[in-house]
């Protein structure tokens, strides 16, 4: 049994290891993993605590993949909900949809139960505030070249790794039974355009998942994600006999290929139906997380550099 994530999932492994540890399926893992992502106030790129967007409001994104059988839900831009990686596992058990999208999700959300939160708290408003007013702090010039680009097509730094303003959680899952799950959940880009929808609640771009071949999901610009179907590209790879490590590797350099102005980082995460698992960055100096049925705590790997940015993309 095995259950990885991109770094900032270290908050919830443990508890999703725990529940593989008691019998309890892959898809319960990963969910349960995020859950506590998502509860984070300290993360502002995931749940409760999320950078909003151009408007100062909170907007999220999830999906949830089981690679049994293929069924997958997802949800997008979802305001005043803690929990989306929940609602798109209702959406995958109990719709006949695999997605669902701003107020549509927002209704059923309430029909299940789920009990509706202000998202954007006291520091991810300063944040947020901070750029929209124009210093000179890294939140401003982060916030001015986002909104720049709302009216203005000013390109994003390509070099900005995913970090504390745009990342994901990843979570992907082995159970005791062979089955694996991957689940995905982001309050997207901070000060996007309302009602931008990225990669994370796109099964084949932020979120792939089957049994056969294996597991991968993304964090970063998920435009790109979704224009090369990335998470889809890498078990695919899989399927036709890479390794994990040759499947991410060679997903990733296939973004080169795209015409980007907005070029931005990307990562992956990759879990194999034999438990092998690797991760993956355009940028340097990033982690992912794992823990295996025998670890005591939660263990950190580096990320695989594919130094990627377009080679016919701003330098």
């Amino acid at each position: 049994m095995v259950i990885i994530g991109s770094s900032n999932a270290r908050v919830g492994l443990k508890a999703g290891m725990d529940l593989l540890r008691a019998g309890q399926s892959a898809v319960d893992a990963v969910e349960a993993a995020i859950l506590l992502v998502e509860s984070n106030p300290d993360d502002h790129s995931v749940g409760f605590g999320g950078l909003p967007n151009m408007l100062g409001e909170v907007e999220l994104d999830a999906s949830i993949m089981d690679g049994d059988t293929l069924a997958a839900g997802a949800v997008g831009g979802v305001r005043g909900f803690e929990h989306p990686i929940s609602i798109a596992r209702r959406v995958m058990t109990d719709l006949p949809h695999s997605l669902l999208v701003g107020p549509g999700a927002e209704r059923f959300a309430r029909e299940c139960g789920f009990a509706e939160v202000n998202l954007l708290t006291d520091e991810a408003r300063r944040i947020y505030e901070t750029g929209i007013r124009g210093d000179s702090s890294e939140e401003s010039r982060y916030a001015s070249k986002i909104l720049k680009v709302m009216v203005g097509r000013l390109a994003l730094d390509p070099n900005r790794a995913s970090g504390k303003d745009t990342g994901t959680v990843n979570v992907a899952a082995l159970d005791r039974n062979g089955h694996l799950a991957m689940g995905v959940s982001t309050s997207g880009f901070a000060w996007k355009y309302p009602g931008r929808v990225g990669d994370s609640a796109v099964i084949g771009a932020g979120n792939y998942c089957d049994d056969r071949y294996g597991a991968a999901a993304c964090t970063g610009r998920g435009e790109m994600a979704i224009r090369a179907a990335t998470a889809h590209s890498v078990v695919m790879h899989m399927r036709a006999g890479l390794s994990p490590e040759e499947a991410g590797a060679r997903a990733m350099e296939e973004l080169d290929h795209l015409v980007d102005p907005f070029w931005s980082a990307m990562n992956c995460v990759v879990l194999a139906p034999d438990g092998r698992h690797a991760a993956f960055s355009t940028v340097p100096d990033t982690s992912y997380v794992f823990m295996t049925d025998t670890s005591e705590d939660v263990r950190q790997a580096p990320r695989r550099l594919v130094p990627v940015k377009g080679s016919r993309n701003p330098a």
